[in-house]
């Protein structure tokens, strides 16, 4: 792919400015220039963290890495958590839900990872890019908007601590400008968006262990919910063991961030300096807020920089970029013309429910968990203990989906993830998106879009849309799709490129209706 021309660009050195290299910038980055867009990644700190930060993902993380071009790369980073376990300070289980086997998506229910390893192959991707500049030791200091772009000032951080910077302001100019520079955001304050906190503070001492020698863990991810002391072990993925620790009431913060504290608190697991070396040990305050506006004008947020939950339902790396693939096509049909900036209202009609259910499900979670008092634990465990039955594992709940924005209201289905099966175009069994690519898809039994209208699909062709048929060329081997369509009584669905359903068509006839619905919304003005 070449990079995009100067024509393109106008007046701008670049079409998209990412502040923040992290996994939700670096992510946005990546579908922006497979798009063609020219993007320049701006990161304040010189080097990449090097220690773990986020461990899990979901199916649907999966499958957006997959879009990345990372699909070939990450079973080899990945240890599958197929069970998750809670149990009182007494072993006695009181919840155990997982699903073994891959989700909707074609990815494990739940992947275990390190953030590190997953950062290095997004950054290699990243540099194979030609649409991407990656200029790392830069910090923000300035945003000027105008008519048609913004004017981003920035400055060298040669020592790596934000403000340190050297007198060497540059300038760069973008259509548009997306903050994915984590919690304490510099786009953020600099557009003065709102934080709406909703005071949910715990402190956890957060330990990630290399053991020396492999153990077998049953299950994989186990959380105590002993009022003495809540706990969680889980995978940091192959090698690496995480374990966290609540700060009690009245117990001084610096006292639980202390090495000495991290390998006294891992001997009750057999953990110590003799078989395990110490990776990090921190103190975190988990919190749940989001900012209340997540666009002004051409700056946007994502990731970090617009939310914040706790890490009980392990959605935070996964919410960011949930936000990054819902704004990445959307950015790029803006930019091409083929649709004005009113769809990027959508990008928080769209994304801000779904946060905040997953917010408010981590603090129930946490609710449940973070309990120091001993009479309420056990009435606690009494009654969830008696909804454990032996051998049986719950369903993980899927998260809702979207709601509102860009949907066809008359669809039942309409926002719903979609499913991502197993397809053979004679070259063997595959991931849907590894064999017709991931992106805008209308997915139909053979013959179901015969007869739209020619002029409807070159317009489709014309905004990155392709249709799929599956069922004849393209086999549908496990039958997913055909017990899909069967089950929901419709023969074609109308995938956006974040993997969202825009609608379903009940009938070959209705898929014109569908598509023309669609082409309307691009179009016109009723994106909510």
């Amino acid at each position: 792919m070449s990079p995009p021309t100067d024509a393109r660009r106008g007046a701008h050195d670049t079409e998209v400015v990412v502040v923040g290299a992290g996994p939700v910038g670096t992510v946005l980055a990546i579908l922006l220039a497979q798009r063609g867009r020219s993007v320049t990644l701006l990161e304040r700190w010189p080097q990449p963290y090097p220690l773990p930060r986020a461990v899990h993902f979901d199916h649907e993380t999966g499958r957006i890495l997959q879009a990345c071009g990372l699909g070939d790369q990450l079973d080899a980073i990945i240890e599958p958590g197929d069970v998750y376990e809670w149990r009182n300070g007494n072993g006695l289980p009181l919840l155990r839900f997982g699903r073994t086997g891959p989700g909707a998506s074609g990815w494990p229910q739940s992947s275990m990872f390190n953030q590190p390893t997953l950062e290095h192959l997004l950054a290699e991707r990243a540099s194979s890019l030609p649409g991407i500049d990656v200029q790392r030791g830069r910090e923000v200091v300035a945003l000027d908007p105008g008519d048609t772009g913004v004017a981003v000032r920035h400055r060298a951080t040669p020592t790596g601590a934000p403000g340190a910077g050297a007198d060497d302001e540059q300038t760069t100019r973008a259509g548009f400008v997306v903050g994915c520079d984590g919690a304490n955001s510099a786009v953020r304050t600099l557009i003065g968006a709102h934080v709406h906190d909703l005071g949910f503070f715990y402190d956890w001492l957060i330990v990630d262990v290399i053991l020396d020698e492999a153990r077998t863990y049953d299950p994989i991810n186990v959380q105590i919910c002993d009022p003495a002391r809540p706990s969680t072990a889980v995978s940091g993925g192959p090698g690496r063991r995480r374990w966290e620790f609540m700060r009690l009431p009245d117990e001084p913060r610096d006292a639980l961030d202390d090495e000495t504290t991290a390998w006294r608190l891992l001997e009750s697991w057999d953990v110590h300096p003799g078989n395990a070396s110490l990776e990090r040990h921190a103190v975190y305050t988990f919190q749940a807020r989001w900012v209340e506006q997540w666009r002004d004008g051409r700056v946007l947020l994502g990731g970090d920089a617009a939310h914040q939950m706790p890490p009980f339902a392990g959605q935070g790396m996964c919410s960011g970029l949930r936000d990054a693939v819902n704004l990445a096509w959307k950015l790029d049909l803006v930019l091409t013309g083929a649709t004005g900036d009113a769809l990027l209202d959508t990008y928080q009609l769209e994304r801000m429910p779904n946060v905040r259910s997953v917010i408010d499900f981590s603090m129930q979670l946490g609710k449940v968990i973070c309990v120091p008092d001993a009479a309420e634990a056990a009435a606690r465990d009494e009654l969830m203990s008696a909804g454990v039955v032996e051998g049986e594992v719950a369903e993980i709940p899927e998260l809702p989906g979207i709601t509102d924005g860009l949907i066809d209201r008359t669809s039942g289905l309409a926002g719903e993830l979609f499913l991502q099966g197993t397809v053979d175009d004679g070259s063997g069994p595959r991931l849907l998106d590894d064999v017709v690519g991931a992106g805008l898809r209308l997915v139909a039994r053979p013959g179901a879009a015969r007869d739209v209208d020619p002029a409807l699909v070159a317009w489709f062709s014309g905004v990155g849309g392709a249709i799929v048929e599956v069922g004849a060329d393209l086999a549908d081997p496990l039958q997913q799709y055909d017990d899909w369509f069967t089950r929901h009584g419709v023969v074609a669905a109308l995938q956006r490129p974040d993997f969202h359903l825009y609608g379903t068509a009940a009938t070959a006839a209705d898929v014109t209706r569908l598509l023309t619905a669609f082409r309307a919304d691009l179009s016109g003005d009723a994106h909510s």
